[in-house]
């Protein structure tokens, strides 16, 4: 998509016939990781299919955005648990919306050829609304630290965290998270296994609903990670 030519992107439930575009797009996020298969989405669309979203750039009727996600009950969880405990290997087939109050946001794509264009922003938008509508807690996930491995000699996994949460480093995924109203609240290893930008390294982050969060949902914060 050409910056200089006007556009819009229009966030709907994802489709079927959405499933070719999206593995194409995770091809290019994720060249050394098999793309999420038709037989992953599809499960996901029949256990969960309101919480599915992709992003269309109208002028081309283009795919350039996904995002997958699920409801949990968070404390049958771990909070070391890696990725694949919290999607039921990407199946979804954990999905509890009848004890859950925790929408897990499990993917975010945007096609990296309109990165900057806030397709990224259009997606969490959606989000944040369904998570409001449904009455939901809170949205949690892992963000994996894209940028760590370039930083690891020099850092730990935490204080690399410390400075991106200060604005004194940027990571390409927590800043960006950071910048759409997420907290951290903690840092874990092995959260993906097979991301060497990462080296499996994650901040648990969450966005609290306004409409019902109360003080007491959010104690216990470890108070390093509040943006000063």
């Amino acid at each position: 998509m050409d910056p200089e030519t006007p556009s819009t992107i229009v966030v709907r439930n994802t489709q079927r016939g959405d499933f070719p575009y999206i593995a194409d797009i995770c091809r290019r996020v994720y060249p050394k990781t098999p793309p999420w298969s038709e037989r992953e989405l599809d499960s996901h669309l029949h256990v969960f299919p309101e919480g599915q979203f992709v992003a269309v750039e109208t002028t081309r009727g283009a795919v350039v955005g996904m995002d997958a996600a699920l409801i949990i009950h968070w404390h049958d969880y771990d909070l070391h648990a890696s990725w694949r405990k919290f999607t039921d290997n990407g199946m979804f087939t954990n999905h509890n919306p009848q004890h859950g109050r925790t929408m897990y946001a499990a993917e975010i794509m945007v096609d990296p050829d309109v990165q900057h264009h806030h397709v990224g922003s259009h997606l969490y938008e959606h989000r944040r609304n369904l998570v409001r509508r449904l009455g939901l807690l809170r949205i949690r996930g892992g963000s994996r630290l894209r940028g760590y491995g370039r930083h690891a000699t020099e850092l730990s996994p935490h204080d690399y965290v410390l400075e991106v949460v200060n604005g004194r480093l940027h990571d390409p995924t927590l800043s960006f998270q950071l910048h759409e109203g997420f907290h951290v609240f903690g840092v874990v290893s092995g959260y993906l296994d097979d991301d060497p930008e990462s080296m499996g390294y994650a901040a648990l982050i969450e966005w609290m609903n306004p409409d019902i969060a109360q003080p007491q949902h959010t104690e216990g914060r470890d108070p390093r990670f509040i943006k000063a």
